[in-house]
Order: structure tokens, then C-alpha cells, then sequence
């Protein structure tokens, strides 16, 4: 079984871009840092995250992993990725990456082993700076408007907020994605496709 010895939720750093959908990875990964226990050594109290400016991500070390969030653009999310897996000599294969995908409807999770970007900027980017498409990915539904044709509303989609009606879908969602990855850290990630993609 592979080790997922580091997990990065995507999205944009700022307090501008805070809750949209475009920042469901980093939603993910704030849930799993109250979730997953800490590293051996840690200090009592809350668990935070740490600003590596080397590694261009914000970081929390907990048992057998690392949680990060990349503090590049999403574009840039490849930056971030590759410069973690190379000073803490990680392999593609030994990453999980969760990040937000309008096509699948909210709610929705969707692991993978492998895959193209599927039109994903941020996946796109870690693509190109790890040059392979073999690495985890757990993708979080957001949605998608069935009268968003033009770029632009596309744009506003992603960028925008929850509704105060698809709060409780989104609680749901993001509880159930923490569900899978430690669901994969344990048993492995066909085990937690087998139980987590059809729900």
C-alpha cells in the first residue's frame, strides 16, 4: 500500500477568496488538521499551520503526514507542490491533491489514482511541475450553473461563496471527504474509492 505522506488542498490565499467554492481544498484540509491526529512531538494545545516561504505553502506536520496549503495562486499550485515533494523527497504517487470540480455536482466526491486536468488550472499547473499525471486526486463537487456558458460567469461561479442553502450540503460534503482520506491514509485509496465514489 502507498503512503500518502503529504496532502495538499488547493485554492487561492487571501482573505478575499475565504469560503468560495474555488478554495474547497483548503476547506478539506482545515477540517482534516482538527481531525488527524498530531505528529509525534507536537506541542499541546491547537493544531496551526506555519507559513513556509521556501516551499511557497502553509504547512501542518501530523502523524505520518503533512497537511499544506499552497500559498500560490491556483494557477501556480505546481510551484508549490513540486518544491515540498523535492525537499522532503515525496513521489508523485505519495501525494493526495483535493481541490474543487464544477463537474460534479455539489456534494459529490470523486477520488482518483491518476488523470488529466480535466480543464482544472491548479491540476494543470501540478501537471506540468511534477511532469506526471500519476498522483491521487480527490475532487469535491461544487456545482455547476446550468446557464453558465461565458467564461466570465463560469469565473464568478468558482470565486463565489456557498448560499446559505448549500451550507448544510457542504458541511455534509466536507465531512465526508475528510471521511475518505483517512479512510485512505488507513486501508489505502482503492480501498476508499471503492467506498467513497458512489456516494
Amino acid at each position: 500500500m502507498t503512503p500518502i505522506r503529504a496532502i495538499f488542498g488547493l485554492g487561492n490565499p487571501g482573505p478575499k477568496y475565504e469560503d468560495t467554492r474555488h478554495n474547497a481544498g483548503f476547506l478539506v484540509v482545515d477540517q482534516l488538521a482538527k481531525r488527524l491526529p498530531p505528529a509525534d512531538g507536537a506541542p499541546a494545545g491547537p493544531a496551526e499551520f506555519r507559513h513556509l516561504r521556501r516551499l511557497e505553502s502553509d504547512l501542518l506536520k501530523v502523524a505520518g503526514s503533512y497537511l499544506l496549503k499552497p500559498s500560490t495562486f491556483m494557477n501556480d499550485s505546481g510551484i508549490a507542490v513540486s518544491e515540498v515533494c523535492r525537499f522532503y523527497r515525496i513521489a508523485p504517487e505519495e501525494i493526495l491533491v483535493i481541490y474543487d470540480d464544477m463537474d460534479l455536482a455539489l456534494g459529490r466526491l470523486r477520488l482518483r489514482a491518476r488523470g488529466s486536468s480535466g480543464g482544472h488550472n491548479g491540476i494543470k499547473s501540478i501537471i506540468q511541475h511534477l511532469g506526471t499525471d500519476v498522483f491521487p486526486r480527490l475532487k469535491v463537487g461544487i456545482g455547476r450553473q446550468e446557464t453558465e456558458r461565458e467564461q466570465g460567469r463560469v469565473v464568478g461561479h468558482v470565486l463565489g461563496k456557498f448560499t446559505v442553502e448549500e451550507r448544510p450540503v457542504v458541511t455534509e460534503m466536507l465531512n465526508r471527504a475528510c471521511d475518505a482520506v483517512v479512510d485512505g491514509m488507513a486501508n489505502g485509496l482503492d480501498h476508499a474509492m471503492t467506498a467513497y465514489n458512489g456516494s
